[in-house]
Formats: structure tokens, C-alpha cells, sequence
């Protein structure tokens, strides 16, 4: 990473830390007289939990609202993101990989125009903490650590139907690898289960394995068998916030969230790589002051705080 990318990053976290996340708890402090007007709804898929996490204080100052995050999985059964929608449960934000994006596009779910891709993710797989690395250097390798393996948790997500409908049958292990692989739902990652020590060898999206503690040599799998999956964040047609929505939407697209989707794991779709600092700094200060949500929740006063601690660092 260059030194113009790391500055850029390390000025974004002092402002994450000292200005605006402290604009948010302050607005977020404060007494509700109805919890449900005041909150902002978030479903998303485990793939983007981590950067999601990250960017709560951001997503508050932005809407002027509490963030709630109704869920971090796809998940599986009635819990599962899908028939959540199909109820029609609250919320204002989904964001999910691509394939589920257009599902929920096509059931009506999402705004058609709403829908943005964000960021891509890549598969991996990791071990308990204090087993050896395992060998995925090229296919042969790859191939060898799975028939070594005595079972592979895969989970509910895209990266667990490529491992099981696509990956083992390029690698013509089908037959050996199919009844000892484990698939993990209800929201558990495969890294829970591998540092549990009830499974060998933990395969999901890099990202969701990343803060799972206990697992170790998280490792992406070579490149001409990666299936890199994109993630999209939408609107759903009945959430009461669709305008503040819209404008998250416009952030997570931004170079202003691409440190914490980086951090995460992630690839962020559509942001310049090499974007300079203040093309950074502009692009955040952009997103604050489209937000009138901002300047009625917690004033002009925090938010020129936020702006001068900022920009002193910036120019530093």
C-alpha cells in the first residue's frame, strides 16, 4: 500500500475516532420518545458484517438515527434474510451478495433502483489456531488438503453452494468430499465450528472468516478457482427511512467507506484505488452534508467539530 493510501487511511480512523464517532453517540444518547422513528434497520449477509460493524458510528451521524442490525447471516430458516423479507419485517438497508440481491430483486422486495453493487469478495479457507497451514498453492494442493481432511464446514452462503456444486467437481473429488463436508447454518461461521475442533478445515468468504477468533491461516484459494462474489446493498420498497437509505447506499458506493471494507477482507467495487486523501476527505464531507437528518439531531456545532479535527490531521 502506498504512502499516499496509508495516510489517507490513518486520517480517516482519527476522524472515525476522535470526531464523528463521538457525533454519534452523543445524538444516539439521547432520549427517544418512540424507538422505532428513531432507529435506522440494517439486514446483511455475514460477507459484509465486519465492514458493516465498522461503519455504525458513520451510518448514525448519516441518518441521525440508532442504527439496529437485525441480522449478520443469510441465515437459514425462518431467521433467514430472504423470509424475513417475505414477512415483510422493518427495515430500511439489505445487503447481501449479488445472487440474493437479484432474487430479492425480482420478488419485488428491493427497489430496482436502488440496488449498488459495493464491494467483492474472495473465498478461503482457514484452520484451528495451532494446526499447520494448509497447502492451497495451486489446485493440486488444494485438492490434496480437502482429501486430507476428515470433515470441511461449509456454510449456508454463496461461497458453501460453490465449494459443494462446482469446486469439488472441478478438482474431481465429488464423490470423496461430499459426505464428509459439514454445512453450518443458523448464522454460525465455518470458523467457529473448525475452532471448536469439530471440523478440520473451514471454507467461506474471506471476510467472514477474518474476526472469527480460534482459527488460524486464513488462507484465499488460488485464483483460477476463486469465485469472487460481489455484494449489493438495496432498499426495500416498504422501509419507512427510503431517502436517508438511498443516501447509505451512496456511502457504502464511496471512497469515504473504503477503509473499513478493505480492512474487512473485502474489494471495494467502484471506489479509485488510488483515490488521493482529499479526494477521500471530499467524499466523506460530501455524504455529511447531504444528510439533513445530521445537522437536526445533533447541530451544526458537531458537525464543525468533527470537520476541523479532521482536516487539521489531513493537513498535517
Amino acid at each position: 500500500m502506498s504512502d499516499l493510501i496509508t495516510t489517507s487511511l490513518k486520517a480517516w480512523r482519527f476522524l472515525c475516532r476522535r470526531g464523528i464517532t463521538e457525533a454519534a453517540r452523543a445524538s444516539s444518547s439521547r432520549p427517544s420518545t418512540n424507538d422505532d422513528a428513531d432507529t435506522f434497520r440494517v439486514m446483511t449477509s455475514g460477507v459484509f458484517t465486519a465492514a458493516h460493524l465498522a461503519l455504525v458510528p458513520m451510518l448514525e451521524v448519516l441518518t441521525g438515527k440508532k442504527v439496529v442490525t437485525v441480522t449478520t447471516s443469510i441465515g437459514t430458516g425462518e431467521k433467514s434474510i430472504p423470509n424475513r423479507l417475505k414477512r415483510f419485517e422493518a427495515v430500511d438497508l439489505v445487503i447481501v451478495a449479488e445472487p440474493n440481491m437479484r432474487q430479492f430483486l425480482d420478488a419485488g422486495y428491493i427497489l430496482p433502483d436502488s440496488s449498488t453493487l459495493i464491494a467483492r469478495s474472495s473465498v478461503a479457507v482457514a484452520v484451528r489456531e495451532g494446526s499447520p497451514p494448509p497447502d492451497v498453492s495451486c489446485a493440486e494442493a488444494l485438492k490434496r488438503t480437502f482429501l486430507a481432511a476428515n470433515i470441511i464446514a461449509y456454510s449456508a452462503s454463496a461461497s458453501g453452494k460453490y465449494l459443494t456444486t462446482q469446486l469439488y467437481q472441478k478438482l474431481g473429488i465429488a464423490d470423496e468430499c461430499l459426505p464428509k463436508s459439514r454445512f453450518v447454518g443458523n448464522g454460525e461461521r465455518t470458523g467457529a465450528v473448525v475452532a471448536r475442533g469439530e471440523a478440520d478445515i473451514a471454507f467461506q468468504q474471506l471476510s467472514e472468516l477474518m474476526p472469527v477468533p480460534g482459527i488460524a491461516h486464513i488462507t484465499p484459494i488460488p485464483r483460477e478457482l476463486q469465485a469472487a462474489v460481489r455484494v449489493a446493498a438495496g432498499v426495500p420498497a416498504w422501509s419507512r427511512n427510503a431517502a436517508l437509505a438511498r443516501l447509505v447506499v451512496r456511502y457504502l458506493a464511496s471512497a469515504a467507506s473504503a477503509h473499513a471494507i478493505v480492512e474487512s477482507g473485502l474489494e471495494p467495487i467502484g471506489n479509485d484505488a488510488e483515490a488521493t486523501t482529499q479526494g477521500s476527505w471530499n467524499a466523506l464531507m460530501d455524504a455529511i452534508e447531504s444528510a439533513s437528518a445530521l445537522r437536526a439531531m445533533i447541530g451544526a456545532g458537531a458537525l464543525n467539530d468533527a470537520r476541523s479535527v479532521g482536516a487539521g490531521r489531513l493537513h498535517k
